[in-house]
């Protein structure tokens, strides 16, 4: 199935890439830049180690030319760059002893640069200019101008014409510290306001909101000055610096349209507050009953970041495979193996579908203890270990309705994608003209299948709170639950609606705040770098984790809301058929339905 599938990938993966090539660099050899080596068949200076020697230095700096992608001149790993100019092979061996860095090819002895009459051709053509590393890509950057503008020219073209993935994937691997610095400065807001929702009040309301706002304002504000900046600023001249201009613009579009929604929901709910303040009381009771379900957050997260690391390993090892071939002279080049970019979208889908079952197993858990809770009727002695009941019955009986609920969504999520990819690939085609009919029916289709998402969730949450009741697989529960929720949509409706939108301030505000502390990080990093694409995974990442953590509330009340649902059906409060809720909860909900 999808596991033998994504271990194939895997091990093709980890035997055929080689991801530190992206950014670490390597010499015309075979040799990684920084790290110990294989050798390569038919190529003798390749497997060697070249731990202390990080940075690339090119033989003729002063005269690159391009040829199919493939930068002309022989390169060499270095363990320092020159910082003066060398004007003769006397001064090649001065500075090799003096710094420990041989600028000639790796079988040249120091002692014979004077004497080899072949050393035109295997040492650096004279004069060397003075060069300092490059810090993103460890490139010996000739100082000189007329060097510079000559290597900068052949290194701007060579970086547009390279794959968009292999720009993306360099991008990840060398934010890779800035994204996960950020995914726990996500998870440190979300704890905070998990802490703050169980002891909620009238005033945590209001902090919320402002904050919400403010934040929405400032982040837009950004993002637009961001985009004018980038937009006037005469050195960008890169596919990666263009590509951050445009989605810029469109990040400064979305954050305006979504602080615009935002605003008008407020000011359209804000009489609700007090209501929103007092079910989430009732709310922080139950898990009052049961603390260990705000623990449940947490594994859920650690379980996502190990896999999101795995995941991102894989890619970034795919997307660097490629067989190492020989050429004249002993020199190495790796060339893309085939079925690549199909294992990537298969790695992909793998991605949406494996983070929606990590959430849907975390949601069956909290139901499954709320339920359990619910159910006893002695409302002073809980039932012991609740939450670790509720993993030990998923594991045992409900595993396959979590990869039912979460395959669903997944399968919505695929046309999305596929438009999306559709879209660009037509936009390109077309050009600077692009009909507006065109454009329109991506949108509509687009957010049709968001609808429909959003939908499947809310029904997928409830189905999983009606297996834990019942015990019914997922088509049964979900049959039971639309019937539930048919019955019952006013009052749900009435019930649920204000908590969830307080609930979604709270992830807007986790995200809001992640991807401006991210603009702030990957803005210093202009060069070279397509940091729109690690913004939009620590955008990603904080909604994931926001939303695990902030959907302990949301579906504690939905599954105590359907618990009541279903308990005022069954039972009718007599002695033979007593409700199984307590009475502070029944006379808080009949107080509330005299408020509607």
């Amino acid at each position: 199935g999808q596991e033998r599938c994504l271990m194939f990938i895997t091990g093709y993966a980890v035997m055929a890439g080689a991801a530190e090539r992206l950014v670490l660099g390597y010499d015309s050899f075979g040799n990684i830049c920084g790290r110990k080596n294989t050798p390569v068949k038919g190529a003798p200076l390749s497997g060697r180690d070249m731990t202390n020697k990080k940075y690339v230095f090119f033989l003729n700096s002063c005269s690159l030319e391009m040829q199919n992608l493939k930068i002309s001149s022989l390169s060499l790993c270095v363990s320092s760059c020159p910082q003066e100019q060398l004007n003769s092979l006397e001064d090649l061996q001065s500075f090799a002893r003096n710094n420990g860095s041989c600028l000639c090819i790796y079988n040249v002895n120091i002692s014979s640069y004077t004497l080899n009459p072949k050393a035109a051709e295997l040492c650096p053509t004279l004069p060397v200019p003075p060069s300092k590393s490059f810090p993103l890509f460890n490139r010996c950057v000739p100082q000189n101008p007329e060097c510079y503008s000559k290597y900068a020219s052949v290194l701007i073209s060579m970086v547009n014409e390279m794959d968009v993935c292999h720009r993306i994937l360099s991008g990840i691997f060398a934010g890779r510290d800035t994204v996960i610095g950020l995914s726990v400065f996500a998870l440190a807001f979300s704890l905070i306001l998990v802490l703050a929702f169980r002891f909620i009040r009238t005033v945590l309301i209001h902090t919320l909101i402002a904050l919400v706002i403010f934040g929405m304002f400032f982040v837009s504000g950004v993002l637009w000055w961001l985009y004018y900046d980038y937009r006037n600023d005469p050195s960008t001249e890169l596919e990666t610096e263009k590509a951050n201009v445009k989605f810029l613009l469109g990040y400064a579009i979305f954050s305006t349209i979504v602080t615009v929604v935002l605003l008008s929901l407020i000011l359209v709910l804000r009489k609700r507050l007090q209501f929103t303040v007092q079910l989430f009381r009732i709310v922080g009771k139950i898990i009052g009953r049961i603390p260990f379900l705000l623990f449940q957050p947490f594994w859920t997260f650690l379980i996502l970041v190990v896999f999101w690391v795995f995941w991102v390993a894989v890619l970034l090892s795919l997307g660097t495979a490629g067989t190492a071939q020989t050429t004249s002279g002993g020199q190495v080049e790796y060339r893309a193996l085939p079925g690549i970019y199909y294992m990537a979208w298969y790695l992909f889908i793998g991605l949406i579908w494996t983070s929606e079952f990590i959430l849907a197993c975390q949601q069956m858990t909290i139901a499954g203890a709320v339920v359990t809770c619910y159910l006893n009727r002695n409302k002073n002695n809980p039932p012991p270990h609740p939450v670790l009941s509720s993993i030990s019955v998923l594991f045992c009986y409900h595993l396959g309705t979590a990869v039912k609920g979460s395959f669903l969504i997944t399968i919505l999520r695929i046309p999305r994608i596929l438009l999306l990819y559709l879209y660009s690939i037509l936009k390109q085609k077309v050009g600077e003209y692009k009909p507006a009919l065109f454009s329109c029916l991506f949108k509509c289709c687009f957010f049709c299948f968001w609808c429909q998402e959003s939908c499947l969730r809310y029904f997928n949450q409830h189905a999983y709170t009606t297996t834990a009741i019942n015990g019914t697989n997922f088509c049964i529960s979900a049959k039971d639950a639309v019937s539930v929720l048919a019955k019952n949509s006013t009052k749900l409706a009435s019930i649920s609606c204000f908590g969830d939108f307080i609930l979604f301030l709270g992830k807007v505000f986790v995200v809001c705040f992640t991807v401006f502390g991210g603009l702030m990080a990957f803005n210093y990093h202009r060069e070279l770098q397509a940091w729109v694409v690690p913004l939009l995974l620590v955008g990603f990442f904080a909604c994931l984790i926001s939303h695990s953590f902030l959907s302990v509330f949301e579906v504690t009340a939905d599954a105590i809301f359907l618990c009541f649902a279903i308990d005022m059906e069954t039972n009718d409060g007599s002695a033979e058929r007593p409700y199984f809720v307590d009475q502070e909860l029944l006379v808080n909900r009949c107080d509330n339905r005299k408020n509607i």
